[in-house]
C-alpha cells in the first residue's frame, strides 16, 4: 500500500493517524485464530501426573501449586474468549457488504494457502488483482474498526522510522 493523503477529518479534530500495517496484521491474526477455532475447535489442557523419580531440593516457600485449579479456570476462560470473538467476528462480517464479506471469508477464513490472485478470477463475477486487494484493505480496516483493532500512530513519522530503524 502506498502513502496516503491524509484524511480531513484527521486534519481537522487531530486524530492519530492509523498504522496500516500493524492494523492489518491485528485484525489478520484475530481472523486466523477464530479461523482455526472453527477449524478445530478448543483443544483442553490436561493436568500432568507424571511423577519425577530424581530427587529434587525445594526451600520451603510455602506455596501451593495449585496446577489443577489453573488449567481448569484456563480451560473454561480461553473457551468462552474464543466463542465470544466468533460471535464478534460474525457480527462484524455482517456489517460489511456481499463482495467484501466474500472476499474476507475467501482469503482468511476458508481453507489457507490460496493465493490472492487466484480468488480474484475464481469470483462470480471475476475482478482485476488491484480491484480485489482494494475492496480486502476495506473491508479489512472495517473490520478493524467493528472488532477495535485499530492501531494508531503515536508521534511524528520521524519518531516511527527512527524507532524502525
Amino acid at each position: 500500500m502506498g502513502k496516503r493523503r491524509k484524511n480531513n477529518l484527521q486534519l481537522t479534530f487531530n486524530i492519530l493517524p492509523i498504522d496500516e500495517r500493524a492494523t492489518r496484521l491485528a485484525v489478520e491474526e484475530y481472523v486466523e485464530t477464530v479461523r482455526q477455532y472453527r477449524q478445530i475447535g478448543f483443544v483442553r489442557r490436561e493436568a500432568a501426573i507424571t511423577q519425577a523419580y530424581s530427587y529434587r531440593e525445594h526451600q520451603s516457600t510455602n506455596t501451593i501449586s495449585k496446577q489443577t485449579e489453573e488449567i481448569a479456570t484456563y480451560n473454561v476462560d480461553k473457551e468462552a474468549e474464543l466463542a465470544t470473538k466468533d460471535k464478534l467476528l460474525e457480527l462484524a462480517m455482517s456489517r460489511l457488504g456481499s463482495v467484501q464479506r466474500e472476499v474476507i471469508q475467501r482469503s482468511y477464513l476458508d481453507d489457507e494457502g490460496i493465493y490472492d490472485a487466484i480468488i480474484c478470477h475464481e469470483m462470480n463475477p471475476p475482478m482485476s488483482d488491484r480491484t480485489f486487494r482494494r475492496i480486502k484493505t476495506d473491508a479489512v480496516f472495517i473490520l478493524a474498526t467493528a472488532l477495535n483493532l485499530t492501531k494508531f500512530i503515536n508521534g511524528t513519522e520521524e519518531d516511527t522510522d527512527i524507532a524502525a530503524g
